[in-house]
């Protein structure tokens, strides 16, 4: 299956509201407890693009999204304006070929071409492991694990800090 990848738009908004509600309804990789709407994505989205910073689609044959990559900023104060934090999400039937590592080397890029200094990613400890392989592979390394932040499906969860510098 041949994909390719694009800036994501408003007309993506309903699958990108679908692949990440599959998400927050049945697993704990992401501590939303509400699935979002076609407005509440197309609120994320905007405003990431908004400030600059990618948001991409990993799109199939017919140019439905199959998944998608983004970056947002790491915390509101102007200094860690060059530091952002990751997500990345496929649908399930776009797993297990690939995809996700090629999404990601491609949002690292984009954000390198953002002037993007630092790259945090922040994932479950909980269900997540193939995110945390697929990170390392990538040159991202651990730098901390909080344990029980998140309540979600009537259990602690924690998460796994990894960081990559995008500096030369």
């Amino acid at each position: 299956m041949a994909h390719h990848f694009r800036d994501a738009t408003a007309a993506d908004d309903v699958a990108l509201a679908e692949i990440y509600g599959h998400f927050v309804r049945t697993t704990v990789v992401t501590f939303d407890i509400a699935a979002p709407t076609e407005a509440t994505m197309n609120l994320k989205r905007a405003a990431v693009q908004e400030a600059g910073l990618p948001f991409i689609v990993a799109a199939d044959e017919s140019d439905t999204a199959v998944g998608y990559a983004a970056m947002f900023p790491w915390r509101p104060k102007d200094a860690y304006k060059q530091t952002v934090e990751s997500s990345i999400y496929l649908s399930p039937s776009a797993t297990g070929r690939g995809l996700g590592g090629a999404l990601m080397e491609e949002l690292i890029q984009r954000g390198r071409d953002a002037d993007i200094r630092e790259l945090i990613a922040v994932i479950s400890d909980d269900g997540a492991e193939a995110s945390i392989r697929l990170h390392h592979k990538l040159g991202f390394e651990t730098i901390g694990h909080l344990k029980r932040v998140g309540f979600k499906f009537d259990r602690w969860v924690g998460t796994h800090i990894m960081q990559k510098s995008l500096a030369d």
